[in-house]
């Protein structure tokens, strides 16, 4: 009995072609079978006796014809069901009628009602028979095999765990043991064979090896209440797509994957509302600065499905440059520029934007890693202060409609060089765009200036989760700077169209919050994401633990919370997690003044210690310590 499961089984598991071939070889006898019972069944000898072999050529070839061009052989014998019984019916239909059109062309007697009635009954019960005995060999060749599969059981009995089921059960590589579900009224019922548990299954079953969670509609508030539920068994979870995945046909059921930290973090995504999408950048030649960085890569992807006219895309690092064009190669029907380059040069973003036409520019490029530029304070001012203001006279120059700032929760009351290069950068913008609203007359075609400020998001270059999972993929320890540490997330795609709604709305000079959620504990954060890699937290109450966590204090600059206002009450707009901020400024004349100060200091190549004395000048609010160690 194994001998016939495994040749089955290797029969079914061949490649398609090779599986064709023995398919019809085998639906071609069973015509032949089903023609000399139905021809002996209805008694008709004289029939019988004057067909001819090419008679029953033309039956098997015309039949064969059918099953391929009706899907018969396209079709997974594992899945067989309903659904392929109506198929076989239909193509047993057209298989008869198509014959007794051709034997009345030709004048050829060969069926009469009774034998055509049955050829038709005992071909469809014959090749569905086949069908039926070839699927449950090869389900039972998987039961009998499945020792050696990894054990699991499937969380959620609706529509998409039967779907999951099956198509593992079709991959071979899961024993799915049962169904979990929380709805009582599915408890002790059957799916695919399967018995419906509830939870408490799992914490009386301990050789499951996996959990598979499949509802793909979850929210994210649901998904915590689940790992929670579930993180207690130390059972690994992996989940489907979700449903955005699976209708734009990104994914299917089967390719399963771990709960990521974005789940867990990121709260219920609120929809993006289609008119401010589409307003900001359909049809529209845009342009993104640092566009190769994590922000500015998703901005790019956000941008490119909003179809504008043509996208610009600058960035100082040739390989994000390369990457960036690698990645977005399914949009060929439109026009995406490179262009490689320091922003800070003038002449640089002169001859880009005189050929361009540009009409949005997306300024996303900085430096924001805070050790590193506390260490580095002057390449901090350059690159985040004054490639700025240069891009802020280029729009002028060349009359770009708007020109919005990517701006940092760390720019609000700064502790570090960076938030204050950031908050710098923000009142260069708040300048320019009062300029402009104090004098209307003298720009003919003004630049709509605005900034949208938001906290840390998931898996960018300078976020810890990325840290985090490198240090537990090492086998820790993992280092966090202060436990008391909390800190703001969004996923990057969530902010990044925000941040395109966010400029459909401007009207010049705003400063756009994002609503940022609840803040998260650093320490929960790296206690979350060592139970998503199945290990546990090594500490006082657990010796035996696979990952320690340790602090290492804070570094300098870094502050233990972060703020998203700084002297204002946040206005609600059109979008819910979108607000309008009114908050202090600089006149442009008094602020360009100061700039023309530090260039100065800058370029002469004066102490460090003064240049970051001008700078707390701009932004009062810093709270800094000057160190003399400081590179320039």
């Amino acid at each position: 009995m194994n001998n016939i499961f495994f040749l089955v089984r290797k029969i079914l598991s061949l490649p398609r072609g090779q599986r064709k071939i023995i398919l019809l070889v085998l639906d071609a006898l069973l015509i032949l079978i089903s023609l000399f019972s139905s021809l002996r069944l209805a008694s008709d000898h004289e029939f019988i006796l004057a067909n001819t072999n090419f008679n029953y050529l033309i039956i098997i070839c015309v039949g064969l014809i059918v099953y391929s061009f009706t899907g018969q052989y396209r079709s997974l014998i594992f899945y067989f069901g309903i659904s392929s019984l109506y198929s076989i019916i239909i193509s047993n239909i057209l298989l008869v009628l198509i014959v007794s059109l051709i034997f009345k062309f030709l004048n050829i007697l060969f069926f009469t009602k009774t034998s055509i009635l049955l050829f038709f009954s005992f071909l469809t019960i014959f090749v569905l028979l086949v069908r039926l005995i070839l699927r449950d060999i090869f389900r039972l060749s998987n039961k009998l095999s499945s020792f050696n599969l990894k054990k699991a059981v499937i969380y959620g009995a609706g529509e998409t765990g039967a779907q999951l089921e099956a198509g593992l059960r079709l991959g071979g590589k899961y024993n799915i043991k049962a169904f979990i579900d929380d709805s009582p009224k599915l408890w002790g019922r059957y799916l695919n064979g399967i018995r419906i548990y509830s939870t408490d299954y799992l914490k009386k079953n301990n050789q499951i090896d996996e959990i598979l969670l499949a509802i793909p509609s979850l929210n994210n508030e649901k998904i915590k209440l689940i790992f929670s539920d579930l993180e207690k068994i130390k059972i690994p979870i992996l989940q489907v797509p979700s449903i955005e995945e699976l209708t734009e046909g990104n994914s299917s059921i089967e390719n399963l994957k771990r709960i990521d930290i974005n789940d867990l973090l990121s709260r219920n995504i609120v929809k993006p509302k289609s008119e401010l999408l589409s307003n900001a950048i359909n049809d529209f030649v845009v342009c993104v600065t640092g566009a190769g960085g994590s922000i500015g890569s998703e901005l790019c992807l956000q941008i490119l499905k909003l179809k504008p006219k043509k996208l610009i895309v600058i960035d100082n690092s040739e390989y994000n440059l390369y990457a960036l064009k690698e990645n977005f190669l399914q949009f060929k029907d439109i026009e995406i520029r490179s262009f490689l380059g320091d922003i800070k040069n003038s002449n640089f973003l002169r001859n880009i934007f005189s050929q361009q036409n540009v009409d949005i520019i997306f300024h996303a490029a900085a430096y924001k890693h805070v050790p590193l530029v506390e260490s580095n304070p002057i390449s901090g001012i350059l690159n985040n202060v004054f490639a700025t203001k240069v891009l802020c006279d280029m729009s002028i120059l060349f009359k770009i409609k708007k020109f919005i700032l990517i701006s940092s929760d760390k720019a609000v009351r700064p502790s570090n060089v960076m938030g204050a290069t950031k908050r710098l950068a923000e009142l260069v913008i708040q300048a320019y765009a009062k300029d402009i609203d104090d004098n209307p007359s003298n720009y003919s075609l003004p630049t709509k200036f605005a900034m949208v400020r938001f906290g840390n998001v998931l898996d960018s270059s300078g976020s810890v989760v990325p840290l985090f999972k490198k240090q537990i993929t090492a086998g820790g320890p993992v280092t966090i700077t202060d436990s008391r540490v909390i800190r703001y997330f969004m996923t990057i795609k969530e902010a990044s169209q925000l941040v395109i709604q966010a400029s459909s709305m401007t009207k010049g000079g705003d400063v756009f919050l994002l609503d940022m959620g609840k803040p998260v504990s650093i320490l929960e954060l790296a206690k979350q994401l060592i139970k998503l890699s199945g290990l546990s937290v090594k500490d006082k109450n657990n010796s035996k633990g696979d990952i320690e966590i340790i602090n290492i204090g804070l570094r300098p600059g870094e502050k233990l919370y972060e703020e998203l206002l700084i002297d204002a009450n946040a206005l609600p707009t059109e979008h819910p997690l979108i607000f309008r901020a009114e908050e202090r400024l600089i006149l442009k004349d008094e602020l360009l003044s100061e700039l023309e100060k530090l260039k100065s200091n800058i370029d002469e190549n004066k102490s460090v210690a003064k240049t970051l004395e001008i700078l707390n000048k701009l932004v009062p609010e810093w709270s800094r310590e000057i160190k003399t160690e400081l590179n320039y």
